[in-house]
């Protein structure tokens, strides 16, 4: 029986860069916690960000956040990683001097943005709606940062991907995450802590636990449970990480909910 579900959220909840829950969704998580099955948001996001999109749910839903760098359950924080101070400059200042490219980094809280333009400042701030510091230089971010992310305006996410492992890849995890941004993440951490900690929490075993990803950055959480769930539209390597597929989250949710958690009679 499942007992728990942890989705990944841009380009798996959230299709085409939306930026809001579809039609129905909160209903449908509501239903099944009323059936005893416990939803986790499990994103590249900041917390602020996820919980205020979670608005009705609040508490009653937990958040995998920062690509499993910080986690939530009950309103209270379960752990949070830290990133190494010297290699998140040495990413930022190559991000400042790369064409195309705008830099981030972020506290649990707070994203500090290092904006070359405007537009990019309005993006993170009125259209994602993260609670953002902009700061002018690199030595004014703060030494406690969980994470670097830089946002690519040009090529291919393979091709910006390849570039930034070339560099980075030695030192640290780069991960695709979802529309044109690229999360560089200590190897140690990943969106399956975030599942296994809730596991602990709950002290449910592995098989009581449902995922669902369509990027790199989900395929240790699709590797984390036995029933894991990859979007059919999502690259070759990260189908091959789960074990099924299917065209919609909502979809196995409410198969899941009508069967009672039976995920034999779900999949």
């Amino acid at each position: 029986m499942i007992r728990l579900v942890a989705s990944d959220l841009d380009g798996t909840i959230l299709k085409n860069g939306a930026q809001s829950l579809p039609e129905g969704f909160t209903d449908l998580i509501k239903e099944l916690k009323k059936a005893g099955i416990h939803f986790a948001a499990a994103s590249g996001r900041q917390y602020p960000n996820m919980y205020r999109m979670f608005e009705p749910l609040g508490d009653g839903i937990s958040y995998i956040c920062e690509n499993g760098a910080v986690t939530f359950h009950n309103g209270k924080m379960l752990y949070q990683d830290r990133f190494p101070d010297d290699l998140l400059r040495d990413i930022l200042h190559h991000a400042m001097e790369k064409e195309g490219t705008q830099a981030t980094s972020s506290q649990w809280d707070l994203q500090y943005l290092l904006p070359k333009d405007e537009a990019f400042e309005k993006y993170l701030t009125e259209t994602v709606g993260y609670i953002c510091k902009t700061v002018h230089s690199v030595e004014e971010i703060p030494h406690d940062c969980i994470k670097a992310a830089v946002f690519e305006e040009h090529g291919t996410m393979e091709e910006n991907l390849h570039y930034w492992q070339a560099r980075f890849g030695d030192r640290c995890k780069v991960v695709t995450s979802g529309n044109r941004w690229l999360d560089f993440i200590p190897f140690h951490t990943n969106k399956a802590n975030g599942v296994k900690r809730l596991l602990q929490e709950m002290k449910l075993a592995r098989s009581e636990c449902i995922v669902f990803g369509d990027e790199f950055n989900d395929i240790e959480m699709l590797q984390s449970v036995e029933n894991s769930v990859a979007m059919s539209y999502a690259k070759e390597g990260v189908r091959a990480a789960a074990r099924f597929q299917a065209d919609s989250v909502d979809e196995i949710l409410k198969k899941l909910l009508y069967s009672g958690g039976d995920i034999e009679g779900v999949l």
